[in-house]
């Protein structure tokens, strides 16, 4: 229950400062926001600001005041005279509400579609900036209180460490000798055949020297010692070395100055947003080269999974596995998919290229069939996940 508390407080926080991209912007550009709402419909209470009097107001439920307004020689009725601060009854993320961001409205000043592609794209993209600033502060602020980072060439001289370098799985393939053992991410590897495990690079080259043997590995999970007996073999769609499994990692916690933490932080969001693309090339080229998953990918009960274990280990490690999925919703939302900002910017790019918008009818039709593709992508991906669960 805790994990599903957890990942719904994370999920509302990235979506609300995504959705906060797109309302200040908007605003800057004086269009017209409707509403901005934390949840989703039905709303369970709002408030929105009298200009008249300068009052808030409290609207309980779907109690509306409805006005009216000639736009191009013709009536348009509306909710409130100002933008909506709703609390809805659905704890699932939130929404800001555009006027005329389905291109309706387009005579008005305050509408969406009024407005030139650049200030289009900018109220677009805002909310992909936001993720990825977001995942910057929080992984500065990782680096202030100590962050667990892999250290590939040694620790920082700069840095302080606050627990000494481990060797911990960060990843368990599907389907390999490792899960079928019972490894789970997170564990802390100390010794393989009862010799101490100096590293994971030390670790990897012993299992490929020794052939398709066993092997009695030790590690530590919450504290608890334990030994998993396990054999190597060729991975499909890999090479022909036998393998586990199993992504290891030299990691640290370690922390720096407010002064380097920050920059450190902005540096390695940038890195992970950079490597965050590059997995999405190497998995679509392997799916179209016949070669399958080359790693595993989750849907919401995966995430929600890896949250909990996250939350298990510390904040400062939910801290970190927060600021990676703020990156990855940032990077899957500026894909030119259709029913994505992504999507939607690129019809809006097409727009200032060619000098004339795509029709709409044309355009909704390709947002509601990748809308489709994209929910059925999460079913299917859902479904592995608790069939991976119940495993």
């Amino acid at each position: 229950m805790a994990t599903i508390v957890i990942f719904l407080l994370i999920l509302t926080l990235l979506v609300l400062v995504h959705e906060f991209g797109h309302f200040w912007t908007a605003r800057k550009f004086a269009m017209r926001v409707y509403e901005f709402g934390m949840g989703f419909p039905p709303r369970a209470i709002g408030v929105y600001k009298d200009p008249a009097t300068g009052k808030w107001v409290v609207v309980k439920g779907r109690g509306k005041i409805t006005l009216s307004e000639t736009v191009g020689g013709e009536e348009r009725r509306e909710e409130f005279p100002t933008t909506l601060y709703s609390l809805n009854w659905l704890p699932i993320g939130g929404f800001c509400k555009i006027k005329g961001e389905s291109g309706e409205d387009g005579a008005a000043p305050d509408s969406f579609a009024y407005h030139r592609p650049g200030k289009r794209l900018v109220v677009l993209v805002a909310g992909v900036a936001m993720n990825i600033l977001l995942a910057a502060a929080l992984l500065s602020l990782g680096f202030m209180i100590g962050l667990p980072t892999a250290i590939s060439d040694g620790v920082d001289p700069k840095a302080v460490t606050l627990e000494p370098v481990r060797t911990v799985v960060q990843q368990v393939l599907a389907d390999s000798p490792a899960e079928s053992a019972g490894f789970k991410a997170g564990d802390r590897v100390l010794a393989l055949d009862a010799e101490i495990v100096a590293s994971a690079t030390s670790l990897t080259e012993k299992i490929k020297a020794s052939g398709i043997v066993e092997h009695i590995i030790q590690v530590e999970r919450d504290g608890e010692l334990l030994s998993y007996t396990v054999s190597p073999s060729i991975m499909p769609g890999g090479d022909d070395i036998p393998r586990l499994g199993l992504h290891l990692a030299d990691v640290a916690v370690i922390r720096y100055p407010w002064y380097q933490a920050i920059p450190k932080g902005f540096l390695a969001a940038g890195t992970g947003l950079i490597n965050i693309f590059v997995s999405f090339y190497l998995l679509l080229k392997n799916l179209l080269l016949g070669n399958g998953l080359i790693f595993d990918v989750s849907g919401p009960v995966g995430i929600a999974s890896v949250v909990g274990e996250s939350a298990r280990l510390g904040f400062n490690y939910l801290l970190n596995v927060t600021a990676m999925i703020s990156l990855s919703l940032a990077a899957i939302n500026i894909l030119p998919i259709p029913a994505l900002d992504g999507g939607r910017a690129l019809f809006v790019t097409i727009e200032k290229i060619f000098r004339r918008p795509v029709p709409m009818k044309y355009e909704q039709l390709a947002h509601t069939i990748g809308f489709l593709l994209l929910m059925a992508l999460i079913v299917v991906v859902t479904a592995r996940d608790i069939a991976g669960l119940v495993r």
